[in-house]
């Protein structure tokens, strides 16, 4: 672990802090090639990070030291507990140093509080952001989930860890993975091949997700066997789903008369979660979202979550927060339906 203790002067407004770490080994990969994690700290908080053996001297604005403090502690615990560290991890953290709530969800040391992850068979997955947190404490506690936000910010990604992580844990029995094929009307049949072959391409994201948690050898024996389907939300009609972890995704997609059919399958010890971004819908000009419609009247019903998401959350390259933050700012003309 590295020693919490830091020294600190104030030099006309400005902040000098020095961190120093007690494993060596750790300080190739919390560094970087080239030392190129700390030169990202650097450009992206303002701050002069200086390296000099297991010691680590920062200096900058008060604040900006002492987030960019936290970050390198962040990552060090890490880079500790055996995770990863690398250029996308880092970008997370100083992200998630941005936000108020950083503090005690990446360095869980400051508010002694249990970190939170879920672990799968390849992988175990902390959280990225602090929307992030609270979406991974709401999917291991709350009986139903919406997920609402922009694409990478791990919304149905970490749904489908948490109902990996139950499947193989016992606590349900089976997995189903459903999304809207096409459009809402889900007119599938111009296209070629068997119905397989028709929504397959659809729903190819949740598979993706799938073979990320499990051994491919597993995801198809466990279809094969029933315990996780994949299917298009028309299948859903007239079922009665109990003992299952069930996923919508691009919930967006629907009307409101689906969202109503896909919402009233929930079963007896079943876990739902829907996940969508209402600024995207693919829906007709002038048909209500059945997203926007089941949030507008299902908020506030206890035991059922809303989780918002925003641009700040996005996990993948830096460039895709700043889209996504381009076209949903002040000037947008994407409206909700």
């Amino acid at each position: 672990m590295a020693k919490r203790e830091m020294t600190a002067a104030n030099l006309e407004d400005r902040a000098r802090l020095e961190l120093e770490f007690e494993q060596p080994y750790l300080l190739g990969p919390l560094f970087g090639d080239y030392d190129r994690h700390l030169v990202m700290i650097e450009d992206r908080l303002g701050v002069h990070v200086a390296a000099r053996g297991n010691r680590v001297m920062i200096e900058g604005e008060p604040e900006a030291a002492a987030r960019a403090r936290e970050v390198l502690l962040g990552l060090y615990d890490r880079l500790d507990q055996g995770q990863d560290v690398d250029a996308a991890a880092v970008e997370a953290v100083i992200g998630m140093a941005n936000q108020p709530l950083f503090d005690g969800i990446v360095s869980e040391e400051v508010a002694n509080a249990p970190r939170v992850m879920i672990r799968t068979r390849k992988k175990t997955i902390v959280p990225r952001s602090v929307v992030q947190t609270r979406y991974m404490e709401a999917l291991a506690r709350d009986d139903m989930i919406f997920a609402l936000g922009p694409a990478g910010t791990g919304k149905t990604y970490l749904a489908v860890a948490q109902a990996v992580q139950m499947l193989i844990t016992g606590q349900v029995d089976r997995l189903i993975l459903s999304r809207p094929a096409v459009e809402a009307g889900e007119r599938l049949g111009f296209l070629p091949g068997d119905m397989k072959e028709k929504v397959d391409p659809y729903l190819r994201p949740l598979y993706d997700a799938l073979y990320d948690m499990l051994p491919t050898e597993q995801v198809e024996r466990r279809i094969a066997s029933g315990e996780i389907e994949i299917a298009p939300i028309a299948f859903m009609r007239g079922r009665t789903l109990n003992d299952a972890f069930i996923i919508l995704d691009e919930a967006q997609n629907t009307t409101p008369q689906q969202m109503k059919m896909f919402l009233t399958r929930f079963g007896m010890r079943a876990r739902m979660v829907i996940c969508g971004d209402p600024n995207q819908t693919d829906l007709p000009q002038g048909v209500t979202s059945g997203l926007a419609d089941a949030v507008a009247k299902l908020e506030g019903i206890p035991k059922l979550s809303m989780i918002r998401f925003g641009a700040a959350d996005v996990v993948r390259h830096p460039l895709v927060g700043r889209i996504v933050e381009a076209y949903e700012g002040p000037d947008s003309r994407v409206a909700a339906q």
